[in-house]
């Protein structure tokens, strides 16, 4: 269908005493419309800095962001305002993003006010009907508040905020971590059927690979600030080429009783992402590491049709000649 979004060398570093700190470095992906492309890796990797910088929550040190091939990091407030209506997030704490002094049809409606969509309140009223509807919310919760809602139902509400002003691209910011695996289900369903219904293109950020897995197209893994493997899904799951991908997938639980897979268990230090040296920065936990993994960084280039990966030594694992020993 054609690119939607693509991100060329976005980087966003945060002053700290001792120099800089890569919180998203040198990362580069596009996205096609109607897409879902997961983003996972543990806490700290920059994933959520990652969302930010490309809806410029977070104004991006260095690179670019094109959205329908125009550069938005070079846009002024008035042409961001404007970029709102098309790029929106769905934030991880769904009661931590809600206004506790607002009901939910004045949150709905709040965004539709500040673009100034409709001009009566009639017709804004109409709109947050038919949006709370869209995702699942009764009539009679029109006034009620945030805190009268469990956390599922105040997800919902953050979606359908999301959904106000009929956006293209959605940022989902681990929409589902703090839910229950019930609830879990209910949400993620919901969004692939809003996806599906409203064409719309999102990029799901989260730690749990189950997750994505189930609502992705393509699949990043990210480690400390970079982007170390990028492929379809199918081919994530069944040939990683990254040694800290293929730690990652050893540790999905899993509920078949004659899974005979152990878990990897990573040791060594995590390099600092404070200013970081040259060289691979997994090398330190990375069994397979040799000199040339400490003193050059691996670029991530595509090794077979649409799986790129960012490993000196991914052909050996490739074929096999490399392991873990478990």
């Amino acid at each position: 269908m054609g690119k939607l979004l693509e991100v060329k060398n976005l980087k966003k570093y945060f002053p700290v005493p001792v120099g800089y700190l890569h919180a998203v470095d040198d990362v580069s992906f596009s996205i096609d419309k109607g897409e879902t492309l997961g983003i996972v890796g543990e806490s700290g990797c920059g994933k959520s800095t990652l969302g930010r910088a490309i809806l410029r929550l977070h104004n991006p040190t260095a690179g670019e962001v094109l959205y329908d091939d125009m550069d938005i990091l070079h846009f002024n407030d008035e042409e961001m305002r404007y970029m709102r209506q098309k790029m929106q997030i769905i934030f991880q704490d769904p009661y931590a993003s809600l206004n506790p002094r607002m009901t939910i049809s004045q949150i709905i409606e709040e965004p539709l006010k500040i673009h100034s969509i409709y001009k009566s309140d009639s017709e804004r009223r109409e709109k947050v009907e038919e949006i709370m509807e869209l995702v699942g919310l009764q009539k009679r919760n029109f006034n009620s508040y945030p805190h009268e809602f469990d956390g599922g139902r105040r997800q919902r509400v953050v979606i359908g905020r999301a959904l106000a002003i009929n956006p293209q691209f959605i940022v989902c910011d681990e929409p589902v971590s703090a839910l229950d695996v019930s609830v879990q289900a209910q949400i993620l369903n919901l969004l692939m059927k809003l996806q599906s219904k409203m064409d719309l293109t999102y990029m799901f950020i989260s730690h749990d690979l189950s997750v994505v897995k189930h609502i992705s197209d393509n699949i990043g893994v990210m480690y400390l600030g970079q982007m170390i493997e990028k492929a379809p899904k199918k081919d994530i799951f069944v040939q990683p080429l990254h040694p800290y991908t293929i730690a990652l997938l050893s540790a999905i639980p899993s509920i078949n009783v004659d899974h005979k897979s152990k878990k990897i268990i990573l040791k060594g230090e995590i390099t600092s992402p404070i200013n970081p040296k040259v060289g691979c920065r997994f090398a330190a936990r990375c069994p397979f590491a040799t000199e040339k993994c400490t003193c050059i960084t691996p670029e991530l280039k595509e090794v077979t049709p649409n799986h790129h990966v960012a490993c000196h030594r991914y052909k050996e694992i490739m074929d096999k000649s490399l392991k873990y020993d478990v």
